[in-house]
C-alpha cells in the first residue's frame, strides 16, 4: 500500500540570497520574463544582473560580473531565462562556471536540469557550491478527483503565455489582502515560485497528474479563504494548452481572469497561429471548465498595456470595457479600473 501523499507544495524553498539575474544572450524581452518578474516582485533580492555577448536586454539593475555581485553580498546567480523549451544554451556555461568559481550557487527555473550537465557538477563539487532546479515537482502527485473542495478559487488565464498572468494574479493577491481578505498567492512556475517560496511547476509534471497537481496545490480551506492561482500557457497554445487543461479542471476555479496583451496579434514563437480573441477565451473556458466547476465566471479582462502612454492605456481600456461589458484594467497601473475588477473578482456568491 503507497503511503499517504504529503503535500509539499505549500513547504517553503530556502534558496541562497540576494541573487545576481542572468541575462544569457536573450533578445526578446518575453523570453527574460523570469528576471523581470523577480525584479518587480522581489526587489529587494535582486543586487544587479549579468549578461553576455549578443544580449540586447536589461533589466535596468546595475549591470555587474559574478565576482562584483558576490563581493556586493549576492550569493547565487539566477538564470533569468524562459526561453523556448527551456533550455540551457551552451554559450552560457563559460559565464556559469565563473560564477561557480567566485563563490554563488546557481538557480535554474529551467527544463534543462543544471544537475545534468557535467561541467556544472564538477565546478560545484570542487568549489563546494548548490546547483538547484527549481523546476523539479514534488514526489508522488495523485491522479486528480474531481472532488469540489472548500474555499474560494481564482485562476488567471490566457490570451497566449508571457503576457501577465503572473503579474495579474500577484496583484489581485496582493490587493485581496489588502482589503483584508484571507487569501494566498498559489505559485505555478519558476518564477512565482522563486518569488513566493512554494508552489509546484505546472509544466514540469506528467501530464496525467497535472489535475492532481492542481488539487494539491489549492487544498481545502476556509468558505472565506480566497487561493489566487497563477495560470500557465493558454488552452489555445499548439504546444502549451495541456498545462492549461490540467490547471483548469484542478484549480476548479470560481472567478477566472484573462490576460491579454493588445499589441501581440500572433502567438508567441508561432508566427502562424493568429491569437485567440478574448471572447473566444472566455467562452472556452468557462466550456471546459464547467466540467470541475458549473458555477465559473469570468470576473474581468487584465490587459498588459506597458507599451502604451498612460492616456491611451484609459482609452483602450475604456473602449474593452464598453465593448465586453466587463471589468477592464491594467493590474500594474492600478487605478479605480483596477478596482472594480477586484470587486467583480471578489463577488463570487
Amino acid at each position: 500500500m503507497n503511503a499517504p501523499f504529503q503535500n509539499r507544495a505549500a513547504e517553503p524553498l530556502t534558496l541562497p540570497q540576494p541573487y545576481l539575474l542572468f541575462l544569457g544572450d536573450v533578445r526578446d524581452p518575453e523570453f527574460a520574463k523570469t528576471a523581470f518578474g523577480l525584479r518587480d516582485w522581489a526587489t529587494d533580492l535582486c543586487i544587479g544582473e549579468y549578461r553576455v555577448a549578443g544580449c540586447t536586454v536589461s533589466t535596468g539593475l546595475s549591470e555587474m560580473t559574478p565576482a562584483q555581485a558576490h563581493d556586493a553580498g549576492a550569493r547565487a546567480l539566477v538564470i533569468g531565462v524562459a526561453n523556448q523549451g527551456g533550455v540551457i544554451n551552451p554559450g552560457w556555461v563559460p559565464a556559469l562556471l565563473e560564477a561557480l568559481k567566485v563563490g554563488l550557487d546557481l538557480v535554474s527555473g529551467l527544463h534543462a536540469r543544471l544537475a545534468d550537465m557535467p561541467a556544472l557538477v564538477e565546478a560545484a563539487e570542487k568549489y563546494g557550491r548548490q546547483l538547484i532546479d527549481i523546476r523539479t515537482p514534488p514526489p508522488g502527485i495523485p491522479v486528480a478527483t474531481g472532488r469540489k473542495r472548500t474555499g474560494k478559487r481564482l485562476l488567471t488565464v490566457g490570451t497566449d503565455c508571457a503576457l501577465g498572468k503572473k503579474y495579474t494574479a500577484l496583484s489581485l493577491w496582493r490587493a485581496m489582502q489588502q482589503r483584508g481578505v484571507d487569501a494566498d498567492f498559489r505559485a505555478t512556475g519558476q518564477t512565482g515560485i522563486m518569488i513566493s517560496g512554494s508552489g509546484i511547476p505546472m509544466d514540469a509534471v506528467v501530464a496525467d497528474f497535472e489535475a492532481g497537481a492542481a488539487e494539491i496545490l489549492s487544498p481545502d480551506a476556509d468558505p472565506a479563504h480566497w487561493d489566487v492561482v497563477e495560470g500557465q500557457g493558454s488552452l489555445f497554445h499548439p504546444a502549451y494548452a495541456p498545462v492549461s487543461l490540467g490547471l483548469l479542471h484542478g484549480s476548479q476555479p470560481d472567478m477566472f481572469v484573462v490576460c491579454h496583451s493588445p499589441a501581440r496579434t500572433h502567438i508567441l514563437g508561432l508566427d502562424s497561429y493568429t491569437l485567440p480573441s478574448i471572447e473566444e477565451v472566455i467562452d472556452l473556458t468557462i466550456l471546459l471548465g464547467k466540467r470541475t466547476n458549473p458555477a465559473i465566471r469570468c470576473g474581468g479582462i487584465a490587459l498588459n498595456t506597458s507599451d502604451m502612454t498612460q492616456a491611451e492605456a484609459q482609452a483602450h481600456i475604456a473602449r474593452e470595457a464598453d465593448r465586453l461589458g466587463l471589468p477592464v484594467a491594467d493590474p500594474i497601473r492600478g487605478g479605480a479600473a483596477f478596482d472594480a475588477l477586484v470587486d467583480a473578482c471578489l463577488d463570487a456568491a
